[in-house]
């Protein structure tokens, strides 16, 4: 079934060995460092500048205090990622039952897309993930109201589907 604008494609992926990562080099003067101490706002200012293009909106709603409660959780981690010393991204991962860890949020701010830089945030992104003691599943979903290149670029990190759902 194709999508119409009424219809959502929903694309569950998983790496199960950190081997299965398929590197991309990233570009000089490219960082990734961990937001510590975690911090509601900043996530919320991510949320909102880099889900505006991709219709990210079910936590536009959020209180201050709804926010509050979904960062300062131990089971999440919340990374930035800087180009040349400007913030380029964020990605969020979180530390889920059975040593899963779910790759909740990833992207790129408006002028820091189309440059090359997806693969090696993703990269750095899923090398945090695989970080994480004790961790046997990585997994992400991305649909089709997402950036055009997400989904390949999952798989070419090296993630393989194993679920897909059209929602209406």
């Amino acid at each position: 079934m194709p999508n119409t604008p009424d219809t959502t494609t929903i694309y569950y992926l998983e790496m199960l060995a950190p081997q299965a990562l398929l590197p991309k080099e990233p570009p000089e003067g490219f960082d990734v460092s961990r937001v510590d101490p975690p911090s509601p706002p900043l996530n919320r200012w991510f949320y909102e500048a880099v889900g505006k293009d991709w219709g990210w909106t079910d936590r536009l709603v959020w209180s201050d205090d709804d926010w509050s409660r979904y960062v300062l959780r131990p089971a999440l981690q919340t990374w930035v990622g800087k180009h040349r010393g400007e913030t380029a991204g964020y990605f969020e991962l979180e530390c889920q039952p059975g040593n899963n860890v779910e790759l909740i949020y990833f992207g790129l701010l408006p002028g820091f897309t189309d440059r090359g830089l997806g693969g090696p945030f993703l990269t750095a992104a899923v090398e945090r993930a695989w970080q994480i003691p004790e961790v046997k599943r990585v997994w992400v979903h991305t649909c089709t109201h997402d950036h055009p290149a997400a989904l390949s670029n999952y798989q070419r990190r090296g993630f393989k589907m194993y679920k897909k759902e059209i929602d209406q």
